[in-house]
C-alpha cells in the first residue's frame, strides 16, 4: 500500500507530513518507557523482519497481491510507540534506497501504514486481551483479529486522504468499495503472518513480547498423565527463567537469519501481481497523475541491484542489503532512545533486572 508521488496533492501531503512528524516525536518519547536492555535490540530486528516480509507479496484474488503492513506485528511485539517507529524506519529505508513509495508522499505513507495500523491494531488488541482468558493462546488470537482489522482500516484511511486531496476525479464511493474489499482479503494474510510470528515468539520467550507482559498462567502439575491445577496455586506467572535462558541473543540471531533468508531467497518466489493499491489505482484511474520517484535511478531501485543481470541474484542481494541497512538503522535509533532514557533516569530507576 505504498502511495507513490502524485496520488495526493501537495497541501494534503504536507499536512500528513506534519502529522507524521508529530506522531514520530510523540513515539520517540513513548518508546523510552517501552524499551529496555532486551527489547531495544529486538525492536531493530522487528523493523528488519517487517522489511523482509514486505518483500513477500502473496496472491489474493483477480490478479492482485498483498503484503504485510506490519503495524499490528510491531505494536504487539515491542509496544505501540516503538511500533510506529519500526514501521516508519522501514518506510524511510524503502523510499530512500529502493524508490518504493513517494518521497513527497512519505507523510501519507507513515500516517497510513505506520500510525493508523498501529493505533487501530493495538487498541483492538488491548481490548480483546482484557476480555479473553489470560493465556498465550488468547494473545495469539487477539493478534490475529487486530492485524486483520488494521489492514482495511489503513485502506479506509487512504480513501479518506484521497477524498480530501486526490489528484484525479474518481468517484470516492468506487475507490472506497474497491480499496476496502481487496484489503479485507489482504488482511487475512496479514493476520496469519502476525499471529504465527507472535505465537512463535511467545512460545519461546513470552517476556520479550510487549503485548504479553503481565500474562498469567496457573501452575499445572502432571498427575497420572493429566495436567491439573496445583493445589493452592495462585494465578501468579511462571517463575523467572535463569539468566542464561533469558538471553535475547539466540532470539535475535534466529530472527535475523530468518529475515535474511526471507528477503534474500524466498522473496524471489513472491507474487509478481500488483498489490491492492496498485490494482485499484490502475482499474479506477487513480494513477493518471502518478509521478516518478526522485530516487528512481537508485542502485537498489525496484528491489534489484543495478548492473546485475541475474534477477535471482539481483533481487536476493538487494533484499539482504535492505535487511542489513534496516536492522542497523533501526537498532541505532532504538539504542539512542534507550540510552537517553537511561541517562535521564534517577539512580533508583537505573538498576538493571536480569
Amino acid at each position: 500500500m505504498h502511495v507513490p508521488d502524485g496520488f495526493i496533492n501537495a497541501p494534503t501531503s504536507a499536512v500528513t507530513g506534519v502529522v507524521a512528524a508529530g506522531a514520530i516525536a510523540v513515539s520517540l518519547r513513548g518508546a523510552r518507557r517501552e524499551l529496555d536492555e532486551r527489547t531495544a535490540p529486538l525492536a531493530g530486528l522487528v523493523a528488519a523482519f517487517i522489511f523482509a516480509v514486505q518483500m513477500l507479496n502473496f496472491p489474493v484474488a483477480a490478479g492482485t497481491s498483498g503484503h504485510l503492513l506490519g503495524g499490528a506485528l510491531a505494536a504487539i511485539l515491542v509496544g505501540p510507540y516503538t511500533g510506529v517507529l519500526c514501521v516508519s524506519v522501514v518506510l524511510l529505508m524503502q523510499g530512500i534506497l529502493f524508490a518504493d513509495g513517494g518521497l513527497t508522499a512519505l507523510g501519507v505513507n507513515i500516517t497510513d501504514m505506520a500510525i493508523v495500523t498501529t493505533v487501530v491494531a493495538y487498541a483492538l488488541f488491548r481490548g480483546l486481551v482484557k476480555v479473553l482468558p489470560r493465556t498465550r493462546r488468547s494473545v495469539t488470537v487477539a493478534s490475529f483479529v487486530a492485524a486483520l482489522v488494521s489492514v482495511p482500516a489503513a485502506a479506509l484511511a487512504f480513501t479518506l486522504l484521497y477524498w480530501i486531496g486526490g489528484t484525479t476525479d474518481v468517484s470516492i464511493g468506487k475507490v472506497a468499495t474497491a480499496m476496502i474489499g481487496v484489503h479485507v482479503l489482504i488482511g487475512i494474510g496479514e493476520a496469519a503472518i502476525t499471529a504465527l510470528t507472535v505465537g512463535a515468539v511467545i512460545a519461546v520467550r513470552p517476556d520479550l513480547v510487549y503485548g504479553a507482559r503481565g500474562l498469567q498462567q496457573r501452575l499445572k502439575l502432571r498427575v497420572n498423565g493429566e495436567l491439573v491445577d496445583a493445589p493452592g496455586a495462585s494465578d501468579a506467572g511462571p517463575a523467572p527463567a535463569p539468566v542464561a535462558a533469558r538471553s535475547h541473543r539466540k532470539v535475535w540471531i534466529t530472527g535475523l537469519v530468518a529475515s535474511l533468508l526471507l528477503a534474500g531467497f524466498v522473496s524471489f518466489y513472491a507474487s509478481a501481481n500488483p498489490d491492492g493499491l496498485e490494482k485499484v489505482a490502475s482499474d479506477k484511474g487513480i494513477d493518471e497523475k502518478a509521478k516518478e520517484q526522485a530516487n528512481a535511478d537508485s542502485p537498489l531501485a525496484d528491489y534489484g541491484v543495478k548492473d546485475i543481470a541475474n534477477a535471482r541474484v539481483s533481487g536476493g542481494l538487494a533484499g539482504v542489503i535492505g535487511v542489513g541497512v534496516t536492522v542497523v538503522a533501526g537498532s541505532a535509533v532504538f539504542w539512542a532512545v534507550r540510552r537517553r532514557r537511561s541517562d535521564g533516569a534517577s539512580p533508583t530507576n537505573t538498576e538493571t533486572t536480569v
